[in-house]
């Protein structure tokens, strides 16, 4: 269990607790919804070995409650008086807590110094990364589904293609399609046709769709995981040459998907990549890839100085 794991962690760092909060009924902490599986209002409570507990607003109880077992009630306006509250009354000590900094703004800082007099924070932003970088089966079955779909509402795309004019038409579809199954997108679609094709992170735009390559980036999130999928295609006929360098692109591709196999250095995979591009390989301009979860970005990173690390993971379906 997660959590289990990340009390490890805290007892190392001889810390008494760690504060993760959401306090934006429209944002999103991915670590926060990471432990809890509920992505409203509320702040996550977890010892260093007692049973952690979530504090929400009263309108958010129920739909905390199905998500986590252990969630109380508690006045907005008095968020942290209630978060002191809750740990006298389960005798947690407030000296020495651990904080993750990237997602602390300067208001929730000067409230933490108002209310726990004379502490320490400890960060634990880096262990949140490095947590959720090794997947249980639970979650690696979740990205599997966000994947199986993804993949079906792309080739029902596909399939319709001679129907849209525009880039934000086939944006639009995969949005719609991906609302249907009852699912969010992890990220806006990227739809980049003729030239736009050559920018990574194009925008769509309302204007005809252009003969040549066209790549499409798309992703969904299935029960809060996320998956992420690059297709090249061809709208009209590809020349000879077209033909040449999209297959020699496939094969460095397949034979870096192998090379995997062999050695798992992260950074040692990129450089392979990059070689096996030959006299392509200045155009190369992008990182070869990086781990999914409940963000779209997570470690580990695929790029030439990247020191992590792939691993196999044994889970059952």
């Amino acid at each position: 269990m997660k959590i289990t794991q990340f009390q490890d962690i805290l007892r190392k760092k001889k810390v008494d607790f760690a504060l993760i909060y959401n306090l934006d009924s429209l944002g999103h902490n991915p670590n926060f919804s990471y432990f809890t599986q509920y992505a409203g209002i509320g702040i996550l409570i977890i010892p260093k070995s007692k049973q952690p507990f979530l504090l929400v607003p009263e309108m958010e109880y129920g739909r905390a409650k199905k998500s986590f077992k252990k969630t109380f009630k508690i006045k907005k306006k008095r968020l942290f008086e209630g978060v002191m509250e809750r740990l006298r009354k389960n005798n947690i000590k407030t000296k020495k807590i651990a904080i993750d900094e990237s997602s602390v703004t300067l208001r929730f800082n000067k409230a933490l110094k108002k209310y726990f007099k004379n502490f320490k924070s400890v960060d634990i932003s880096i262990d949140l990364l490095e947590l959720r970088q090794i997947k249980d089966n639970n979650e690696i079955n979740n990205t599997k589904k966000a994947c199986r779909i993804a993949d079906n509402i792309f080739n029902k795309t596909i399939n319709n293609f001679k129907n849209f004019k525009t880039e934000t038409h086939v944006a639009a579809f995969l949005e719609h399609e991906t609302k249907k199954q009852g699912c969010d997108l992890s990220f806006p679609p990227i739809v980049a046709s003729g030239k736009n094709a050559s920018m990574p992170h194009h925008e769509p735009e309302n204007t005809e769709l252009k003969k040549g390559f066209c790549v499409i980036d798309y992703g969904i999130k299935y029960k809060g995981y996320c998956s992420d999928m690059t297709r090249t295609i061809y709208i009209g006929k590809p020349s000879e040459k077209e033909r040449e360098i999209y297959n020699f692109i496939l094969k460095v591709q397949e034979y870096t998907i192998k090379f995997t196999n062999k050695n798992n250095n992260c950074g040692k995979v990129y450089d392979f990549c990059v070689k096996s591009l030959k006299k392509y390989k200045d155009y190369f301009t992008h990182g070869l890839g990086h781990g999914v979860g409940v963000e779209i970005h997570e470690l580990p990173n695929l790029t030439l100085s990247s020191k992590d690390k792939l691993k196999n993971t044994q889970h059952s379906q």
